[in-house]
């Protein structure tokens, strides 16, 4: 692994660490978390190999993205106060993006040992995975669909709140603020 590796890593995570602090969602929320996957898939995502069982390989990674992301969406807690939505990471929403985080850096840095490097060659040969490119697709776009759907699902939700309040014109009363600890 580089150094841009471990920075682009330890960004994402810290990104994540921020929202365990309340903050209004912006163009800027969404927007960065957004820009660094995007970078990341630019960078690293030459393309999806399909041969053998590369798609499949691709394909559940891609399942576990999105499953995570929507899981880590409906974990955030989201509301609206001052006629702004809200946001806040619960612990259950950033232990699922530490734990597929610490995955896919995990994964990195033991593949890129020699037996790791061994391991994953025999595993790959024994289940039809042909090419190195095919587990970086998976693991690329297993963070992307993670990230994306996360986002959309907390975008969504602050959208169906706020349209809730404009057809009542009742504001969502703030809760308690001992309700976020």
């Amino acid at each position: 692994m580089t150094l841009t590796d471990w920075i682009i890593d330890l960004a994402l995570l810290l990104i994540v660490f921020r929202q365990l602090r309340e903050e209004r969602l912006t163009a800027r929320t969404v927007l960065l978390p957004l820009g660094i996957v995007g970078w990341v898939a630019y960078s690293y995502l030459h393309s999806i190999p399909t041969a053998g069982n590369d798609a499949v390989l691709v394909g559940l990674f891609t399942g576990i993205g999105v499953t995570f992301g929507l899981l880590g969406g409906l974990l955030t807690r989201v509301r609206t106060l001052d006629g702004s939505v809200r946001v806040k990471a619960t612990a259950g929403a950033a232990a699922l993006w530490v734990l597929s985080m610490g995955f896919r850096l995990g994964f990195a840095v033991w593949s890129s040992h020699t037996s790791g490097e061994t391991q994953l060659a025999h595993f790959s040969a024994a289940h039809h995975i042909t090419s190195g490119q095919a587990w970086v697709a998976a693991l690329v776009l297993m963070a992307l669909s993670e990230v994306v759907v996360r986002l959309g699902t907390i975008v969504l939700r602050g959208r169906l709140l706020t349209g809730r309040e404009n057809r009542t014109g009742v504001t969502a009363a703030a809760p308690h603020p001992r309700a976020y600890v």
